[in-house]
Formats: C-alpha cells, sequence, structure tokens
C-alpha cells in the first residue's frame, strides 16, 4: 500500500473497534444485548455488524466468495470472541489492503443484485469510515449504560497513544 494516510486510518481504525470492545468486556450479558433505538440496536449487534462489514469487504478485495454476515446468524457472542474475531478480521484486512494498488478496480454484486465498481481505496475508506459511524453510536450506548470513563476513540488520543503502548 503506497499511502501513508490510508495505513494510518486503517490502524487507527483497529485500534478504536478494540477500545470499544475492551469496554464493552465491564459490562453483563444484559447490558451487553441491551436493546437500544439506534444503529443495529445493541452493543453486541453494532459490534458484530462492524465486523462482519469488515470481513465482506475483505473478501471483496480478494475477490473471494462472501460469506454469512456475522450478524446474520444469530450468534451472541461475548465481547472476548468479538475481540478474538476483531484481531483476526482487522489482520485479513490489513493484509489485503496492502495486497494490490489501491487505484485498481474491483467489481461488488449487491445484495439487489446490482453490481458496483469501486477502486480498492475507495472501498478500504469506506470500512473505516463505516467502522467509525458505528463506534459513535456504541459510544452512546456504552454512555447510556453508564460506562465510565469511556473509551479513548479519537484519532488525536490515539496519536498521543500508540506508542506507548
Amino acid at each position: 500500500m503506497q499511502d501513508n494516510s490510508l495505513q494510518l486510518l486503517i490502524a487507527f481504525d483497529q485500534w478504536a473497534t478494540a477500545r470499544v470492545i475492551a469496554a464493552c468486556d465491564r459490562l453483563n450479558a444484559g447490558q451487553f444485548q441491551s436493546r437500544f433505538d439506534i444503529g443495529p440496536g445493541s452493543l453486541h449487534g453494532t459490534l458484530a455488524h462492524i465486523l462482519g462489514a469488515m470481513r465482506t469487504w475483505t473478501q471483496t478485495l480478494a475477490g473471494q466468495e462472501l460469506s454469512q454476515r456475522l450478524e446474520a446468524n444469530g450468534i451472541m457472542r461475548t465481547p472476548g470472541e468479538l475481540m478474538a474475531l476483531h484481531e483476526q478480521i482487522s489482520l485479513e484486512f490489513q493484509k489485503e489492503a496492502e495486497r494490490r494498488p489501491v487505484n485498481e478496480h474491483v467489481d461488488r454484486k449487491l445484495r439487489d443484485g446490482r453490481v458496483i465498481r469501486l477502486t480498492r481505496c475507495e472501498i478500504l475508506t469506506h470500512v473505516t469510515t463505516h467502522g467509525m459511524h458505528h463506534r459513535a453510536q456504541c459510544l452512546n450506548m456504552l454512555r447510556q449504560l453508564g460506562v465510565k470513563p469511556l473509551p479513548a476513540s479519537s484519532v488525536v488520543e490515539w496519536s498521543l497513544h500508540k506508542d506507548s503502548q
């Protein structure tokens, strides 16, 4: 991968998602699966959605057959199980991001049958901004559940702490 800003975006995305999942480890199962009127509706559902989308787009980039979405199978996972999935999926995403030039085009068949064509850079950017969008929903849910302090989640916080970890 030639673009340092894209590497930064991917590294930040991995870090921030891991912080949100780790914050959920303090919750009981009921809190982790509590329903909220936002996004996919629960911390569990939202985090499974983030990971499922990342896996699907990684498979798209690799030209692989798409697996069933993580959130589609109804399996309830613990934060620890989601963290293990996150480590695996984000590593595969990072490797795939670096495998081919970012300006290459990739075709993706949508659920409605349409085929779209995007550059690899557009897909990589989509995945990371999609994660940020849903992490904000998770922070809202964590705040409503009384979690304090909320996990660090900004690029500035990551920049200040990344070398000390």
